[in-house]
């Protein structure tokens, strides 16, 4: 507990740094559009309407949705800006809607004896109407902070630093005090900005220019303490051991990124190349929690350098393939693909696959006499099977859902980390699992065969970037992970993070000593 008390601790500087300052500049550039044009629509009542509808219909986007749309937007970048551009979209309703409703709402007699007393139009609006509306737009800013400081945490998924790494991260290891980590500094970040502009309200108010001064510090120091971080980043530390002393001399210094995936087998393999890579004098950034697109879209932009993916995954999902083949076959012709389109390298699989395989308690196949996908159509009628997001609208579900007769089954999107137990307590009869999960045995599991062979092989590869492939000594580097995790080790590196509680790289540094098969 206290080692990993510790571990979440020292992330906080930097997911924090990362929080604020995403958050602060899409606060600050939300209300430098929201205000000038709350503004002149307020007294032009068609243009105040067609605003405030646009801005209403980006806020009935979901802020997930909005954040994943704003990849392909901007060319497949991830990291900051899409995540930036996400929020800030996000905050001009409150904003908008406020100024326009506050100085809509300026008694007309107020602006009569403004121009009785011979005040320009300019001069009513400084002196007089923004004065009198101020409350009403200080409040839709409020809104609007604890609205961007919420959304921010989802934008971990796009590569932008944010507490939310915390609680994606927690959930797929089942690290409760990551989650808690998250939502309790998320959740007091927004009371300290909502409060901070709380103060600047009364200060407004009362004409108090000590407290806005004051307030003005406070606020400066946030933004100061959350630039260090990024200003002044931690050092990596020296490799010592006999590996990095014989590591190729082209790395030494080299920032490369890593990639990984919303899953726990993805945080572990992240941190054992993390590890190789380091000892090989490489400064590592690692961008986890990507969806399966975005990850190869940063790939292949250069957002990052280097992930490991599913041959099956590839196949399906960005080549389309609607039908499975054999696996030097697929192999063969993905490697090809991607180098011919992206100029992606496919430096080799790591040894072995990691397959959607559709998993039953066995005591429950037994007592519907269910041993392979076949079986299931009989009672497709009855039964609900559980799965991640993103598996009911791939191709693999929906070729063994028309290959088998499945169409009556009852789907259930869900957390890949509540899965395993929802099929355990008959929530649902049957998930779509993945082959190298200890939860599998430990849940006296069984995964059903597929007889027509419609699902793919999913071999782990690991793919570099076109940058990272023309990068001398890299490839040289993680060479050695090429065929040298088989599908038992792999299975108990994920075991200790899913059932053991330890962490992704305490199972890293156990999977470390297993490469090749050694005990």
């Amino acid at each position: 507990m206290s080692e990993n008390f510790a571990e979440r601790w020292a992330e906080l500087p930097y997911l924090l740094s990362g929080h604020v300052l995403l958050s602060l500049a899409a606060i600050f550039v939300g209300m430098a559009i929201s205000v000038p044009l709350g503004i002149y629509a307020a007294p032009r009542p068609r243009l105040a309407g067609s605003v405030l509808n646009i801005a209403g219909v980006i806020q009935t986007i979901p802020g997930l949705a909005l954040l994943a749309l704003m990849v392909p937007l901007l060319g497949g970048m991830i990291g900051y800006w899409p995540a930036f551009l996400a929020l800030m979209l996000y905050s001009i309703l409150p904003i908008l809607r406020n100024t326009i409703v506050g100085l809509q709402g300026v008694e007309p007699g107020v602006r009569e004896a403004a121009r009785g007393l011979g005040m320009t139009p300019s001069q009513r609006l400084w002196r007089v109407e923004l004065p009198l509306s101020l409350p009403v737009i200080v409040a839709g800013l409020r809104t609007s902070v604890v609205w961007v400081v919420g959304a921010a945490t989802l934008a971990t998924p796009v590569g932008a630093s944010s507490l939310g790494n915390y609680i994606f991260a927690g959930l797929q290891t089942r690290n409760w005090l990551s989650v808690l980590f998250g939502c309790v500094f998320a959740a007091g970040l927004a009371i300290l900005f909502d409060q901070m502009i709380r103060l600047l309200e009364i200060a407004a108010r009362t004409r108090r220019r000590g407290l806005a001064g004051g307030v003005a510090i406070a606020l400066a120091l946030v933004v100061g303490l959350s630039l260090l971080p990024v200003l002044v980043p931690a050092s990596a530390p020296a490799a010592t051991n006999s590996s990095a002393s014989n590591a190729p001399a082209s790395l030494a210094g080299q920032t490369i990124g890593i990639g990984a995936k919303a899953f726990t087998e993805q945080y572990i393999l992240a941190a054992l190349m993390q590890d190789v890579l380091e000892e090989a004098g490489a400064v590592v950034e690692r961008r986890d929690n990507l969806g399966s697109t975005i990850a190869y879209d940063a790939l292949r932009s250069g957002e990052i350098d280097v992930y490991i993916d599913y041959t099956g995954t590839i196949w399906a999902t960005l080549m389309e393939r609607p039908q499975a083949a054999q696996r030097h076959v697929m192999l063969a012709e993905m490697t090809a693909w991607l180098h011919a389109r992206d100029g992606i390298l496919t430096l080799g699989p790591l040894g072995f696959e990691n397959a959607y395989g559709f998993a039953m308690t066995r005591e429950r196949a037994a007592a519907l006499g269910v041993v392979s996908l076949a079986d299931l159509a009989a009672h497709a009628s009855e039964l609900s099977v559980g799965g991640d997001p993103e598996v009911f609208v791939r191709s693999e579900w929906i070729g063994t859902r028309d290959a088998y007769g499945l169409g009556a089954m009852r789907t259930r999107a869900m957390d890949s980390t509540f899965m395993y137990g929802a099929v355990r307590d008959g929530q649902v009869d049957l998930i779509s699992a993945y082959t190298t999960d200890g939860r599998i045995a430990a849940y006296d599991l069984v995964v059903l065969e597929d007889p027509a062979h419609i699902l793919p092989p999913y071999d782990a590869v690991i793919l570099l970037s076109p940058r990272a492939a023309a990068l001398p000594g890299l490839a040289e580097a993680l060479a050695p992970l090429v065929g040298a995790i088989d599908a038992d080790a792999m299975r108990g590196a994920n075991r200790l993070v899913d059932l053991e509680h330890q962490t992704p790289v305490q199972a890293a540094a156990w999977l470390a000593t297993r490469l090749g098969g050694d005990e």
